[in-house]
């Protein structure tokens, strides 16, 4: 990222900080150890940790973190419950400071909806995540953008079943986390995970699973 777009960022994030009249109370906590290929923000983590206080999730305040993933293409952002995280694609500052925000609060709501339910999940683009949006200030927020990121062909190769419904998955890569499915965990199980739903790796076309 050039200087510029760097400059860019940090002045939007001091002057979202001066607009809600809100400062850091204490120091902020250490960067956490971080993939090589992601770049945490201070500036924008106190905006986010800002915005989720006052929506009233301080336990999460507290742990959020604020990455830039250069090697995001087509994607705007990703939020990771587990590790508390939201993930930024670089390219939104050559778009507009206004579209970083925008994409930082639709992630920060997936984590906000997720920490509301507690244990029990939620769809991601369900009716908790657009009431987290409304409250974080973006009520007409869309699942998907329209942004103009170049796209990338990539192949999926790692295909995964349902073992009750035979729902089938393709991803790109390896699952390396317990996924289970969510339709048959809601209809099954009141929505929380349950290893009898957990996906299994099979084999794709022209391909074949090791025993």
């Amino acid at each position: 990222m050039s200087l510029a777009p760097r400059q860019l960022v940090f002045d939007f994030g001091r002057n979202l900080l001066r607009q809600i009249n809100l400062l850091p109370r204490r120091p902020a906590a250490p960067l956490r150890p971080a993939r090589a290929h992601l770049r945490r923000d201070p500036i924008l983590e106190e905006v986010a940790r800002v915005l989720v206080r006052q929506v009233g999730c301080r336990r999460l305040a507290a742990e959020v973190t604020v990455s830039w993933n250069p090697r995001m293409r087509t994607t705007a952002g990703l939020a990771c419950y587990r590790t508390k995280q939201v993930l930024l694609n670089p390219k939104l500052v050559e778009i507009s400071a206004n579209e970083v925000q925008r994409t930082l609060r639709h992630e920060l709501a997936h984590l906000v909806a997720q920490s509301r339910a507690g244990r029990r999940r939620v769809a991601a683009h369900g009716a908790e995540w657009l009431q987290a949006c409304a409250d974080l200030g973006i009520p007409d927020e869309k699942r998907c953008h329209d942004l103009p990121l170049k796209p990338r062909r990539l192949t999926r190769r790692f295909f995964y079943q349902c073992p009750e419904c035979a729902t089938v998955m393709a991803r790109v890569r390896r699952v390396k986390s317990r996924v289970a499915c969510l339709k048959c965990c809601r209809k099954h199980h009141g929505g929380k995970y349950h290893e009898r739903f957990r996906f299994r790796e099979i084999a794709g076309p022209g391909d074949q699973i090791a025993a």
